[in-house]
């Protein structure tokens, strides 16, 4: 299976060399997307044998992964990994997420952390299990982890699935892939990773009013048009107790 690593950067220049030598030990094949930033991200890549894409602004995460999918799909990748450059995630997991996609070689494999609730803010905490149960709603499937950014694709899933992924598409794009996907038939499956906070990481970009209105917006938009779909409820719900 070749696999191609996408990174989506802004801001990262504090990190995104590590992420980038520790995910190439793994990945032969790493893109890393640019996105606008103003702090040195890309000279930090400097020397690495990695393909970059700069963005001429900030286009969002949305869009910076679909500028990553693109290429990777054109040099002919059997499935994308992304990751994000804050060294939120551990590229050495990547081997285990290749492991799940050959066990499940149809399904999108989600990292999914696991939160120790003593451990983490109970906000952060209840907004993930909040977007998980609405994000399974609406795709008609359990979603483990659904802001997750630590993710193997399928090639398949990425020619298929039609997403907006315009620069107002920003952090909605990674629950609309899971939604549409699993309206496709495409599920899930869950890997579970560590939640890492790196001392020398920069704030999240995450804008938790206008970025979780733009979520909510968008995942409305998908029940109301499907006059709520109540059996995607059901259907997610019953799976979640022990389905498959």
């Amino acid at each position: 299976m070749r696999i191609v690593a996408v990174i989506p950067a802004y801001n990262e220049a504090a990190t995104i060399r590590d992420v980038a030598v520790r995910t190439l030990r793994l990945v032969p094949e790493v893109i890393v997307v640019n996105d606008g930033s103003t702090d040195g991200t890309a000279a930090a890549l400097e020397g690495l044998p990695v393909t970059l894409i700069s963005n001429p602004v900030n286009f969002g995460k949305g869009a910076s992964l679909w500028r990553g999918f693109a290429l990777a799909l054109a040099e002919g990748a059997d499935a994308v990994v992304t990751l994000d450059g804050d060294a939120q995630h551990s590229p050495e997991d990547i081997p285990r997420l290749a492991e799940a996609a050959r066990a499940h070689p149809d399904r999108i494999i989600i990292g999914a952390r696991l939160w120790d609730r003593e451990k983490v803010p109970p906000l952060r905490y209840f907004g993930n299990r909040f977007a998980n149960f609405w994000v399974a709603w609406a795709a008609g499937f359990p979603v483990a982890d659904s802001q997750s950014g630590f993710r193997l694709y399928p090639a398949s899933v990425l020619r298929e699935v039609q997403v907006f992924h315009g620069p107002n598409a920003r952090f909605a794009f990674e629950s609309e892939i899971l939604i549409e996907a699993g309206r496709a038939g495409v599920r899930s499956a869950a890997v579970p990773i560590a939640a890492l906070y790196p001392p020398k990481a920069r704030p999240s970009h995450y804008r938790s009013s206008v970025d979780t209105a733009r979520i909510v917006r968008m995942i409305a938009w998908k029940l109301v048009s499907r006059g709520l779909d109540l059996p995607a409820l059901v259907r997610s719900l019953t799976l979640s107790r022990g389905g498959t």
